[in-house]
């Protein structure tokens, strides 16, 4: 096939759904969902847990009926299993989790050679499908590894590779990257333009994570099962006009609550704020923002367009309204502890399995009052770093010390002083959240005399007051994460442990998470140590450590890691061309090997950016593409992980 334009306005209509609607007994899952997804583009479905993604996929994949509108596949209205046998040839489906498609027992080649034979592939044509998605995929190396011997990233690649083989025109894939390193993310992504380009294939693809959403040619944004808005992102930011000010301002609480008493949408980032002006032109904005500071520090203030995560908040609060109970941040300990003290400290630590090392001479210090991120790929060791310094497991080498306890000796003293969330974290989901923080308070050893005062502050700090009495079950997403952050913290911990803590929960919900816990550090001076893969969560940070194969490979605050990276390799150029497809491929062959597709413009690292734009224009004016912009802007952290880890794994096969 040839290559498909990124969007086609005229090219056929391959899905389109008709007030799609999908109940589950007495709770509606999806509410009147209409769109329509034409030949050769990549269409976005963007929305927390819940959402009503997963639902609306799988009637599209023709395996769940639904009760309300219509939907059609290849022209096939889909009301029958005889309709949608019809039309499953001619698509893929993966669905959500790592590898739940996959035989954990069966080797890479294997699931592949299963699924081939029940896609009924001719064995002529096996052999070279196999080996081309395989060398795409980069587990060519790994054909006779058991599924269950692979990465989280891996797993998704593995199943992408089996939903592929039988060369599906519609490819329909739930939340593919959720869970996976960004390096793994970056393939998938590198796959799904490789095959837009080669065939022309039509993909549905969903994510939780919205700093994905540019890189769809359109999008839907779906919230509690209906639809906030539809179009190309362009088109979606046009309907939350506004501009995006940052800036440092001291002391950072004081400007935060000055800006909040004016801004629904302003939050600290790091060591810096952000703030959405609605409707404001960007000078404006600035003048606005300054005039609320006056009499405070304020360094470094810039404006610019806002993000998609910035309109889905603006689109949420505008449906929500300001209904959900706020934290009120009222103080968590009697006493907070110094914040220039040393909260957890790993020095030279290592942890053997057998003859294989996961953690090799790991090294950091992490002070009271301070956001501290954990970052790496799927077996990088950051999980078994954390086992050795709660005292779960023990260390084959080194030391460490946690609220000022011996890592290797003082394992009770450790669990007393600290609070932990797992991404799984354990509540009760037949209780109430006021009898799940009691019976937690029990646990943590809190004296009976205490009780009621130490839940009340934990309740107030979650602002969790109007839901007490609520079953847990009942509750949504975003509320049962504060309240297992409330029972990690009834004890009145110095440290606190976070494992991917905000995974599933809508942009409002994460918002106010982050507003406790950047309370917890600045205010209370807690020590945070959090793992996530959401790397614009780690922008949250006030240092980094990642972590690869066991080490660490950088240590710096989230600015430095990005500036390091600017000087090494340069800016990233963001460029606007039409048509894009053979825009990127002009790219690739001119020497810009790390280009890559976000939606219907073109990533690429330049290190001369004066140099590099003019090249860029006559290059693809040689082309008869045309460039409508070129625009230079700083790495993302994104870029800084993938860039760092690329480099190291290119070290390691060079030795």
């Amino acid at each position: 096939m040839g290559q498909a334009a990124v969007v086609n306005d005229d090219a056929p209509i391959v899905v389109q759904l008709s007030d799609f609607g999908k109940r589950y007994r007495k709770h509606a899952a999806v509410t009147g969902v209409s769109l329509a997804i034409r030949r050769g583009e990549i269409y976005g479905l963007i929305g927390p847990d819940g959402a009503g993604k997963s639902s609306l996929m799988k009637a599209v994949a023709g395996v769940l009926a639904f009760e309300g509108g219509r939907v059609e596949v290849f022209g096939q209205v889909i009301d029958s299993e005889a309709a949608a046998e019809n039309v499953k040839g001619r698509l893929g489906f993966m669905p959500q989790g790592l590898g739940l498609n996959l035989y954990p027992e069966l080797s890479v080649e294997e699931n592949i050679d299963f699924f081939a034979e029940l896609r009924e592939v001719p064995k002529a044509m096996l052999a070279a499908r196999k080996a081309r998605l395989l060398a795409m995929t980069r587990l060519d190396k790994f054909r006779g590894r058991p599924m269950k011997q692979l990465s989280g990233g891996m797993k998704q690649k593995l199943g992408l590779v089996c939903t592929l083989i039988h060369e599906p025109e519609l490819i329909i894939l739930d939340e593919p990257t959720t869970g996976v390193d960004p390096v793994s993310r970056r393939d998938f992504w590198a796959i799904l333009t490789q095959l837009l380009r080669e065939r022309g294939v039509t993909a549905l693809v969903s994510t939780a994570y919205l700093d994905e959403a540019e890189r769809f040619a359109r999008l839907a944004l779906l919230h509690d099962g209906r639809m906030l808005a539809e179009g190309t992102p362009e088109a979606i930011l046009n309907q939350t006009p506004g501009s995006l000010v940052e800036l440092a301002a001291a002391p950072q609480m004081v400007a935060l609550a000055r800006l909040r008493a004016h801004f629904a949408n302003a939050e600290a980032v790091g060591g810096r704020i952000r703030v959405f002006a609605p409707d404001g032109q960007a000078q404006a904005a600035l003048a606005e923002v300054r005039a609320l500071l006056d009499g405070l520090a304020v360094e470094q203030a810039t404006a610019s367009a806002p993000s998609l995560e910035d309109a889905f908040f603006a689109l949420l609060q505008r449906q929500q309204g300001e209904d959900e109970e706020v934290p009120m941040m009222a103080g968590l300990k009697d006493d907070p502890p110094p914040g220039d003290g040393v909260a957890i400290e790993a020095r030279g630590l290592v942890r053997d399995f057998d003859h294989f090392r996961a953690v090799d001479h790991v090294s950091f210090t992490v002070r009271q009052g301070e956001i501290f991120g954990l970052l790496g790929a799927n077996g990088a060791g950051k999980t078994t770093v954390i086992k050795m310094l709660t005292g779960i497991l023990p260390p084959s080498g080194g030391a460490g010390a946690v609220a000022g306890a011996d890592m290797r000796r003082a394992g009770q003293a450790i669990k007393e002083r600290i609070g932990y969330v797992s991404q799984a974290f354990s509540l009760y989901q037949d209780m109430t959240v006021r009898e799940n923080l009691r019976l937690f308070a029990r646990i943590y050893g809190v004296p009976r005399q205490r009780l009621d005062a130490r839940s009340g502050r934990v309740v107030d700090l979650a602002g969790l007051g109007s839901v007490c009495g609520e079953i847990v079950a009942r509750l949504p997403m975003g509320i049962r994460q504060r309240l297992a952050l409330a029972c990690a913290l009834v004890h009145g911990p110095r440290v606190l442990f976070l494992d991917e803590p905000t995974s599933g929960v809508d942009p409002i919900g994460r918002r106010r998470f982050w507003e406790i816990l950047v309370h917890l550090a600045r205010v209370e001076q807690v020590a945070i140590l959090l793992t996530t893969h959401y790397m614009s969560e780690a922008e949250h940070c006030d240092h980094l450590v990642l972590m690869h194969a066991g080490q660490v490979i950088a240590d710096d605050t989230p600015n430095a890691l990005k500036d390091a990276l600017a000087r090494e390799a340069g800016q990233v150029l963001d460029i606007a061309a039409e048509p894009v497809l053979p825009a990127l491929e002009a790219l690739e062959q001119a020497g810009f090997a790390d280009a890559a597709l976000f939606g219907r413009r073109i990533h690429v690292l330049a290190q001369d950016v004066g140099a590099a734009a003019p090249r860029i224009h006559t290059l693809l004016e040689e082309k008869g593409v045309v460039a409508h912009e070129i625009a230079a802007r700083t790495p993302t952290l994104e870029d800084v992980f993938v860039h760092r880890i690329l480099e190291r794994e290119r070290a390691e096969a060079g030795r």
